[in-house]
């Protein structure tokens, strides 16, 4: 009999028997428990963000031609932009019409010095419409304004459903009363075109073209892409 009570012994100090989960513990497992549930509720929410963060950033250029013209589309954060190379150059500029419309429920400022031709990692920023105007009052002539309207009027009615709230239409409708000689002409009918600063309120939109000085190096709007900066995103559209 103490031979067997020996051996349980030997055996409860060998293998002990295991302590019942004392309230410190029990604890824990209900905090962990919360913390995975409300982890689950939130999972679907985190995913939604994701997959948002990923669309927005791997927003692609789309492409289309109309009426013989290439269009460039671009989306970021509500702010659509439409690009298209006008065929003219005109007092040393080369032209690319642009057209943005804001579909997001916040408000966008727009500026011409946003945009910039990129060749071989070189900026060339557009000019302000301001300044637009000031060259054509420089040099302007018949030849300009007809090249304008003529390339501005085809680039813009090729898109599609695109009526401007604040555009070339209504600056259009002002401009013209201005100036009688060639020269005055031709700025009246740049300060149309021209794209200006412009604040779009949700729902508006606006065209206009931006001006890009040609050089020695850039003698033509070939072998680039356009780049536009504004509130912290970058639109970049594909090379020519």
């Amino acid at each position: 009999m103490e031979k067997e009570t020996r051996l349980g012994r030997k055996r409860e100090e060998m293998w002990p028997k295991p302590k019942s989960a004392g309230p410190g513990i029990c604890k824990m497992k209900v905090m962990v428990f919360r913390q995975m549930r409300r982890f689950a509720v939130k999972l679907p929410v985190l995913l939604s963000i994701l997959l948002l963060a990923a669309a927005m950033s791997s927003a692609q250029v789309i492409e289309y031609e109309a009426n013989g013209l290439k269009y460039q589309t671009l989306s970021r954060r509500g702010l659509t932009i439409i690009v298209t190379h006008m065929p003219n150059h005109v007092a040393g500029f080369g032209l690319i019409q642009v057209s943005i419309s804001n579909g997001s429920d916040f408000y966008w400022t727009v500026q011409p010095e946003d945009f910039a031709y990129m060749k071989q990692e070189v900026p060339m920023t557009a000019i302000s419409a301001g300044q637009v105007v000031d060259v054509l009052l420089d040099k302007g002539s018949h030849s300009d304004v007809v090249k304008l309207v003529t390339s501005y009027e085809n680039s813009l009615y090729g898109i599609p459903h695109m009526r401007s709230t604040n555009g070339y239409e209504q600056r259009r409708q002002s401009a013209m009363s201005m100036g009688i000689n060639a020269k005055l002409k031709a700025a009246a009918t740049a300060s149309a075109i021209a794209l200006a600063q412009t604040r779009l309120a949700p729902g508006q939109s606006t065209d206009g073209s931006i001006f890009i000085p040609l050089t020695r190096e850039l003698k033509t709007l070939s072998g680039g892409h356009l780049v536009f900066r504004a509130q912290g995103e970058t639109f970049e559209f594909n090379a020519d």
